[in-house]
């Protein structure tokens, strides 16, 4: 049976470039592959055609002969099948369909290390107002007496002669070459044959690593500050991972946190409620003085503005609130009790604004 033209075979015209051909086999290739074609005999002869136009197309000497003699070849003796060798067909299709489980998957690549997470617990005042702390990481890291090639120093990794450097070994099963990493290098294409004393030819040691972070003012539970190139060494000459130190504050015995505000409640007395009073109530930075007007409100507010938190990477602090919560003593002396049954008698005739608002509504609703 004669053999279609292989530039029909590709769907491509005779002046047809490298680039074009390659391009023309890969699409071809990927519709017709038997993995996705199971049991369609059709597709396998046609996944074969192509294969074997591309493996005579793709050759400059080969095509030239093509063009010259036709199918039949110099002298008659054709082309024979396709060609899997390696940097052929094989390679277009690793690197283009990611064939990995029929092909191989190449040579070992250089892995980035993993990322690190460390759990940090500040003061209060660290958080607001910023801080260093110094952590020790336990993590792997690059020997430092191979640099991370594993071989012993004055040496050098050498290419493995079993895989020619690649990494992968190939095997021909029908028309297809089955490629597999190299057993003799670890499909890392390279062979120790003096290995480093101090890492055992792993290329990483273990060790406990001190830094210093700089917390910024501001940070609150569950920030994360992300410390470049400070996580897991690389594998096979990769960059090594990230650490990221997750921030956790302790509670304030008397300030509260929203965001970049404070909450603090001061109690008073009934007396300095109803007279106003000048009174002293904590901040971060120390007293201040805070003025009760007369007729102040249990649970009323006073905000102090820029006595709050920074804001993180920012230029500006939020606010302190003061919240004045009226102390009621549980235990009178007798003279208190004799003042406030008599306070009590004169407050019936002219009761505050919020007892005199209740009561005139509950008037008016249920008359």
């Amino acid at each position: 049976m004669a053999k279609r033209d292989y530039y029909e075979v590709l769907g491509v015209s005779r002046n047809s470039g490298p680039d074009e051909i390659k391009k023309a086999f890969r699409q071809l290739a990927l519709q017709y592959h038997p993995d996705r074609n199971p049991g369609d005999k059709s597709a396998e002869e046609k996944f074969k055609e192509l294969n074997e136009a591309y493996s005579v197309l793709s050759d400059p000497q080969k095509r030239e002969q093509y063009d010259t003699f036709g199918p039949a070849g110099p002298a008659g003796q054709g082309f024979g099948g396709s060609d899997f060798g390696f940097g052929g067909v094989e390679d277009i299709l690793n690197d283009f369909f990611g064939f990995g489980t029929i092909f191989g998957g190449g040579r070992q690549r250089s892995r980035r290390g993993a990322d690190l997470r460390y759990n940090l617990e500040l003061k209060f005042e660290e958080a607001v107002f910023g801080t260093e702390k110094e952590v020790v990481i336990p993590r792997t890291a690059a020997c430092p007496e191979c640099g991370g090639s594993g071989a012993k120093k004055g040496t050098r990794p050498e290419r493995c002669a079993a895989c020619n450097g690649r990494g992968q070994v190939a095997s021909q099963q029908g028309f297809f070459t089955i490629s597999r990493p190299c057993g003799r290098c670890r499909g890392t294409g390279q062979v120790i044959k003096e290995h480093c004393p101090k890492c055992a030819g792993g290329g990483t040691v273990r060790e406990s690593r001190p830094l210093k972070v700089k917390i910024p003012a501001g940070v609150d539970n569950g920030t994360r500050l992300k410390l470049r190139g400070e996580g897991e060494a690389g594998q096979s000459g990769g960059p090594p991972g990230d650490l990221y130190v997750v921030v956790s504050a302790r509670e304030h015995p008397f300030f509260a946190r929203d965001g970049e505000h404070l909450l603090c409640e001061v109690p008073i007395t009934f007396s300095q409620a109803a007279l106003g009073d000048e009174i002293e109530v904590p901040t971060l930075t120390g007293k201040r003085k805070l003025t009760i007007p007369p007729g102040t409100q249990s649970g009323q507010d006073f905000v102090m503005k820029g006595e709050g938190v920074a804001v993180l990477n920012g230029h500006r602090r939020g606010n302190l609130v003061i919240r004045v919560i009226i102390d009621v003593p549980k235990k009178l002396t007798k003279r208190q009790k004799e003042l406030l049954l008599e306070f009590q008698e004169i407050s019936s005739e002219s009761p505050g604004p919020i007892s005199r608002s209740f009561f005139e509504k509950v008037k008016e609703i249920f008359g």
